[in-house]
């Protein structure tokens, strides 16, 4: 006698077994099964992994991103610090060379003014020698003069002839 499940259900293209859907049910529960344990599981564990994978590797280049970040900061800082530095520097350099400029030629006036005191000094030294010599000579030219004076008699063709004679005599000694 044929059973529930050996009965064919009628369908319009040949019979349709209760038996076999259940026989393919229980068969599909056990590959389900299987496949959860054997596939499903390590299939889920490789993808939690890469997940995990990806989600250190995005956490690692956003903490790079910032480190980075923050060493250009840090970079921009420290070039705005040496740009003020050589600025500075400069500035400094300047006020030097424009110290030493007048310093410069606050030695030259003074070297200019210690020449020209000597200059003067030297000046006013060969203008009182020349005056000594000067009177010397006309002290001396006045006795020998005299002394010719008193030799003769003299008329004042005499005396002219005589003084010239002597400038004469003077302009040779000193030539």
């Amino acid at each position: 006698m044929p059973t529930l499940l050996n009965m064919p259900i009628q369908a319009s293209v040949g019979g349709f077994y209760p038996g076999d859907i259940l026989v393919v049910l229980i068969s599909f529960l056990i590959l389900l099964l299987l496949v959860k344990k054997f596939a499903w599981g390590p299939l889920l564990d490789m993808m939690q992994k890469r997940e995990e994978y990806v989600v250190n590797e995005l956490e690692e280049a956003e903490k790079n991103r910032k480190h980075a970040e923050e060493l250009a900061k840090e970079a921009e800082q420290r070039l705005g610090e040496m740009r003020k530095e050589a600025q500075d520097m400069m500035e400094n350099s300047r006020t030097l060379a424009a110290k030493q400029e007048q310093e410069i030629i606050e030695a030259a006036k003074e070297e200019a003014k210690r020449l020209k005191q000597s200059a003067q000094a030297d000046i006013k030294h060969e203008k009182d020698s020349a005056i000594q010599e000067l009177q010397e000579q006309v002290a001396s030219l006045s006795v020998m003069i005299a002394s010719k004076v008193i030799e003769k008699e003299l008329t004042e063709d005499g005396q002219k002839d005589l003084i010239d004679e002597y400038v004469k005599q003077l302009g040779e000694d000193h030539a």
